[in-house]
């Protein structure tokens, strides 16, 4: 009784401190109305994470301070921190865990500006993870596999949303008038929870009272879904509870629904959003933008605007061009983008860092009218398949996508427009695109195994990769696997060359049907004993193709000329004939799209050690580019955005073709008269 008790004392506050403050709002009834996010293109995001060494909060933080942002960026939105993972407040709120100390009140301050400017605000709220509420409540923790309580990550079967997290987003929704909240800590920061509630939980849920410690283990798998369907119901929880008295506050989960969280929306977020890795950026994007981009969600990525060189300490500013790139490749696929910059210890912001956010913002609103909200014409299809992922890593709801992102980067960069798509993208669809990938998972379900092998008897196109996904479909490659795969050195023979192929890979023997393609040897010596590389084998109307390697991991750490030349060529035996090819550079990423009716031909420049170099200062364009797109009717034009700049062509046999002399970074060719495929 203590525990309703209290929160029904902490609601009737909250929505006391809500009239209140609507009472108090300097907001006019003539303020410039602000974009939802579902609208919104641009923002800026900063963060705190304040801590016991705050004791002047708002010093610093003035109307000249944010009025400044504003007038140079210009963004749809800003996100500022509230409460960041130490779990201390930037604001003084009344009904959560304030910092040391503060100067006036800065979170009235920006909403006071932003409102008047028809900008905005979003909050930065660290929830799952909170080290404050634990310190001061430690029977909200989750509790580790040792039986220790866990210093830093709350438990979604205790109290702390209904105490904490949702009196303080009805505060923010209610006393300060903000737009919403980007809510960081949570899937990717859950934990598997061993507290007495969780385990009887467990036990009731599942009737298992074998309760797994580690990996391994019998059970493991039942415990980590049912602690991932307890991180989706704490989730649809608080989202409701705050939406019952602020229908128009709006949430989002950070990476939730993500390639994170790879898996069908189910929680009523109102977008969906990630920060991408600050050192791997171009890579990390591509794949996070490509998964978001099907989601049914408005969505957007934020890059870091810095990143930290292993060794050195802090962290180094990135350039405006490195900045412009990564924004590029969120751009291309329709998202919304954003950058992270980080905030004083006061609270306030760096002001020099600004002028760079503003070259940012000047390349993306040049290209916002044609590429926003642009839609995927589909073309290949990359696998993320949710039922293997969650059985294949050890944590809830992690990344590790390296399998994954590395045969994604093989793809792209032979000029290949991809989409990396869930099941239930796929299901039912299939037929839309001309080549399906899967991309070395160990598991499908046999549903969806079944509808695959109907997709390709009916005249699709199926690629697998590595003996693991091969193995799922012996029988409709006519191969037959004999051992293990096994981890050794072995050499891929193609186009009369020899490069190491590491990785698992097994021995095949294919059956009359299936056709050789290129060759695995024991040694860096063509005339070593040898196996085939992979198979090709009709089926029905269609065809279906496995390599006997692994491709992902290896080639997502060091790419290698020939296997993506092996990979093209077997892609091409497949999938010959696709609506756009780009030739000259293999450092350009290609995405086909439609918007406002028109065929689209987003081209990205990649070139650089992005991978390997935190930082770049300048982008070396690359061309002259081929342009060759598949259309039964003669385009009446062809321009270059951003710029409307005319591009001459030549259209024969069913082919327009173009050519773009230089691409700096990002730049869009636009096909108007032809079908928006």
């Amino acid at each position: 009784m203590k525990t309703h008790r209290n929160r029904t004392q902490i609601t009737l506050f909250t929505l006391l401190l809500a009239l209140v403050g609507l009472a108090n709002s300097t907001f006019s009834a003539e303020a410039p109305q602000r974009l939802k996010r579902a609208e919104s293109f641009l923002g800026i995001h900063f963060d705190f994470h304040a801590g016991p060494d705050c004791k002047e909060i708002g010093k610093n933080t003035t109307r000249p301070m944010v009025e400044n942002i504003i007038n140079l960026v210009r963004p749809d939105y800003l996100q500022i921190d509230c409460k960041g993972h130490r779990g201390m407040c930037s604001y003084p709120t009344k009904v959560g865990n304030p910092a040391t100390g503060f100067v006036g009140d800065p979170l009235r301050i920006w909403r006071d500006v932003t409102a008047e400017r028809g900008v905005a605000l979003y909050m930065h709220y660290s929830g799952i993870w909170d080290a404050e509420a634990i310190i001061r409540h430690p029977e909200w923790a989750a509790v580790n596999p040792d039986g220790k309580r866990n210093d830093r990550i709350t438990s979604p079967f205790g109290p702390y949303a209904d105490e904490l997290l949702i009196p303080q987003l009805r505060e923010l929704a209610g006393v300060y008038g903000v737009d919403g909240v980007w809510v960081d800590g949570e899937c990717w920061a859950t934990v598997p929870d061993y507290s007495e509630k969780a385990l009887k939980a467990f036990h009731e849920a599942t009737g298992i009272t074998n309760v797994p410690r580690k990996p391994g283990e019998a059970n493991w798998f039942e415990f980590l879904q049912f602690h991932r369907q307890a991180f989706r119901g704490y989730l649809r929880h608080y989202i409701a509870e705050v939406k019952r008295t602020h229908p128009d506050f709006q949430i989002c989960s950070n990476w939730a629904y993500t390639d994170h969280m790879a898996e069908p929306v189910n929680a009523p977020v109102d977008f969906l959003s990630g920060d991408y890795s600050p050192e791997d950026s171009v890579n990390s994007a591509r794949l996070s933008a490509r998964y978001l981009a099907r989601q049914g969600k408005p969505w957007d990525l934020m890059a870091w605007s810095f990143t930290r060189q292993p060794g050195q300490g802090g962290a180094t500013q990135k350039s405006a061009v490195q900045l412009q790139r990564e924004a590029a490749i969120v751009l291309a696929l329709g998202g919304g983008f954003q950058a992270y910059f980080k905030q004083k210890r006061d609270g306030s912001i760096f002001d020099e860092q600004m002028p760079a956010m503003a070259e940012v913002a000047e390349f993306c609103r040049a290209r916002q009218a044609i590429c926003h909200h642009a839609e995927a014409v589909p073309q290949v299809a990359l696998l993320l398949s949710t039922a293997a992922h969650y059985r294949q890593i050890n944590g809830l709801f992690p990344r590790d996508l390296s399998r994954v992102s590395g045969v994604l980067q093989a793809l792209l960069e032979n000029q290949l427009s991809v989409e990396v798509l869930g099941e239930h993208h796929l299901t039912g669809r299939m037929e839309r695109y001309p080549l399906i990938v899967v991309p070395e998972w160990t598991y499908l379900e046999p549903k969806f195994r079944d509808e695959l092998v109907a997709y390709v008897k009916a005249g699709g196109s199926l690629l697998l990769i590595g003996p693991a996904s091969a193995a799922m479909f012996q029988a409709e490659l006519g191969v037959g696997l004999e051992g293990t795969p096994r981890s050794e050195p072995r050499y891929l023979a193609h186009n009369g060359s020899l490069t190491p192929a590491k990785g698992m890979a097994q021995t095949a023997k294919l059956g009359q049907q299936a056709q050789p393609f290129g060759q695995l040897h024991a040694t860096n010596d063509a005339s070593s004993p040898s196996q085939p590389a992979a198979g090709i084998a009709p089926l029905g109307k269609g065809k279906i193709a496995a390599t006997f390697f692994s491709i992902g991991q290896q080639y997502a750490a060091t790419p290698d000329p020939l296997t993506r030349q092996f990979a093209n060529d077997l892609v091409r035996r497949l999938f010959p004939m696709p609506i756009v090819e780009v030739q000259g550079s293999s450092d350009v990423d290609v995405s086909l799209a439609r918007n406002h009716g028109k065929l689209q031909v987003h081209l990205v420049n990649t070139s650089g050690p992005h991978q390997k170099e935190p930082i770049l200062e300048s982008i070396s364009p690359v061309g002259p580019l081929t342009v060759n797109i598949r259309t039964t009717v003669r385009p009446t034009k062809m321009v270059l955005e951003p710029g409307s700049r005319p591009v001459a062509f030549n259209y024969e046999n069913g082919v327009a073709r173009a050519t773009v002399p230089r691409l700096e970074i990002y730049d869009i060719l636009v096909i108007e008269g032809a079908p928006a495929q």
